[in-house]
């Protein structure tokens, strides 16, 4: 029912049992009431309208702080990758330094090692020349320069076979073999020449020639017929022709060897060498 209606209503069987002044009263009062009535539903529909604004912005907030999140999730895939590419950089670049630095090692250590060779020969060079001044003031009153070439001789022969075995200790076998050679053609009435001409062919046989090998150890037995290396020639000539596949020339080699030089230790080794050989 209105509510105007049940205000006349109540107003009207009010009239009928109260005084004029009364009714004035309760009219004063009723109008008061529908005022506030007003002012309350006034009220209630700002606050609606509150409400709705504020809902309004607080989806307008969660919507833009949405979007914050995405940005920041974005950015830090970035940022990952970018860190990734950093890493990867920097590894490379690491590599390429350590690289580097292994390179000027080795540089330095071959450098090191030249420098020790020149002060050897610097050294021995020095030894030669106080050796020549001491032979040739002992020599002077009595004209012994024969004497004074003797010793110049023997120590430039000893300096080069070094050289030569140097190279071959340090297991390169090529400067070996051009070092013994040369060794040879300077010196070739030396009693160390056997020597040099064995270590060419054991230079050979560690490079799997075996082919000239097998030359080189014949020259051996042929120049240095008398040498302590020619038991150790046809050893290693006989080996040089098994590992070519030969086997009628290797045991013809090794039979020689146990039957000119029985006692030796390569004649036992040569033993070993014709059972495997025939079986």
């Amino acid at each position: 029912m209105n509510k105007n209606v049940v205000f006349y209503l109540a107003g009207f069987c009010l009239s009928a049992c109260v005084q004029p002044a009364q009714v004035e009263l309760i009219e004063r009062e009723q109008r008061r009431l529908r005022g506030d009535v007003g002012t309350l539903h006034t009220e209630i529909t700002s606050v609606r309208t509150t409400l709705a604004d504020s809902k309004a912005n607080l989806q307008q907030f969660q919507r833009e702080l949405s979007a914050i999140k995405e940005q920041i999730d974005e950015t830090r895939v970035q940022m990952g990758r970018q860190i990734g590419q950093t890493n990867r950089e920097g590894d490379q670049r690491v590599r390429e330094l350590e690289g580097r630095v292994a390179k000027m090692d080795q540089a330095l250590k071959a450098q090191e090692g030249s420098f020790k060779a020149r002060e050897e020969e610097i050294k021995e060079l020095r030894e030669v020349l106080q050796a020549t001044q001491k032979a040739l003031q002992e020599s002077a009153a009595s004209g012994g320069a024969s004497e004074v070439l003797v010793l110049v001789e023997s120590t430039a022969v000893k300096r080069d076979y070094e050289s030569a075995w140097q190279a071959l200790e340090k297991k390169d076998y090529r400067v070996a073999i051009g070092r013994f050679k040369e060794f040879l053609k300077k010196h070739p009435k030396s009693n160390l020449a056997n020597n040099a001409q064995y270590w060419i062919g054991e230079s050979h046989y560690a490079l799997k020639e075996f082919g000239q090998a097998i030359i080189e150890f014949d020259a051996v037995r042929r120049k240095y017929p008398q040498a302590e290396k020619v038991p150790a020639a046809l050893l290693k000539q006989g080996l040089s022709f098994a590992e070519l596949g030969e086997k009628i020339n290797a045991r013809l080699v090794l039979q020689e060897l146990v039957e000119k030089y029985p006692q030796s230790s390569e004649a036992m080794r040569a033993k070993q060498r014709l059972k495997a050989l025939e079986s």
